[in-house]
């Protein structure tokens, strides 16, 4: 009978399992800064924590992670900011507007700051725990005919994730607005389901879209980013070192994210214009202002949505700052 007795060290010796899902490719910033989140979590923990990734929407498709996080199937996430709308926390959709953030630094003056720490707090009802915004780099337009101007998109099926605020760029521009799980988009778009997308260089390169869309226009009118969670209720029962350790691991995790994305960005560009396969436009001055001109209107339209005309002029002041 004492072979099957067996000393309670042996089960404090259980590591704690992370299951750590998301949809883009594993080399993608965030399928690299996923991976590293994963090696140096388990070095420095002596393995008491193991992180099992989860990529390419191999275990849950975009539209399924969230539930399957608050479920607590999964524990954590790094999903882009407009899947937390239909949670009920729509100010994240501000990230989606249209020409909010002139540039990378401006988008960490507000995400870094008071205005971005405050969105991640209001997760916590939903039962999410907030723990750092990843980069992903500007999001660019892709279809099968030139667009150097909004006029050029007027008619066209363009993909988009789920997100009223990009639901109402593309309706600014004159297209027709197609949500679609994102590991479906390159299957829609060789087959013509959708006549063209939007998103960030990496998803363009590594998901292969540019393969299946003759042209792409640098028309950046967008940040692309992520907000990585957890479990709150599995977060909150960690041992205070070893959730101290993850803390940790997701700054550092962050820092190398943002470094891979910025790499990342020119090196997906480099490869798109090698292949021969897509021409990459970008637009004169004038043809960029008629994209500003054309999309801007939808921060005010969206105002009330993205948490009222107060708080996207905070989100302004903070990354002008």
């Amino acid at each position: 009978m004492t072979a099957f007795c067996l000393p309670a060290t042996v089960f404090a010796q259980t590591p704690i399992v992370i299951k750590f899902s998301h949809v883009a490719a594993i080399d993608t910033p965030k399928g690299q800064a996923a991976e590293y989140f994963k090696k140096i979590v388990e070095e420095r923990t002596n393995g008491q924590v193991k992180v099992e990734v989860f990529a390419n929407s191999s275990l849950f498709k975009d539209k399924e992670e969230l539930e399957a996080l608050q479920m607590g199937t999964v524990q954590m996430l790094a999903p882009v900011p407009g899947k937390f709308g239909p949670l009920g926390v729509k100010e994240f959709e501000v990230f989606d507007l249209p020409y909010i953030f002139k540039d990378i630094d401006a988008v960490h003056r507000f995400a870094r700051g008071p205005g971005g720490s405050g969105l991640l707090k209001k997760l916590e009802s939903r039962g999410v725990t907030g723990l750092a915004y990843w980069d992903n780099g500007f999001r660019v337009m892709s279809a099968n005919k030139p667009i150097h101007v909004p006029a050029d998109m007027k008619g066209l099926k363009m993909r988009i994730n789920s997100s009223k605020v990009n639901a109402a760029i593309m309706k600014s521009a004159g297209a027709q607005p197609q949500s679609l799980a994102f590991s479906e988009v390159y299957q829609a778009l060789q087959t013509g389901v959708v006549d063209g997308t939007e998103g960030p260089l990496s998803n363009l390169y590594t998901q292969k879209q540019y393969e299946v869309q003759k042209h792409v226009t640098l028309s950046y009118h967008t940040i692309s980013n992520y907000v990585v969670v957890a479990n709150k209720k599995f977060w909150d029962g960690l041992p205070a070192n070893i959730r101290t350790t993850l803390e940790v691991a997701i700054k550092d995790a962050t820092a190398f994210n943002d470094s891979v994305a910025e790499k990342d960005e020119a090196s997906s560009l480099a490869a798109i214009k090698a292949s021969g396969k897509s021409t990459v436009y970008v637009p004169t001055a004038a043809e960029q202002e008629a994209w500003v001109k054309a999309m801007l209107p939808v921060q005010t339209e969206m105002a009330d949505r993205v948490g009222g005309k107060a708080f996207i002029d905070s989100v302004r002041a903070a990354s002008a700052n």
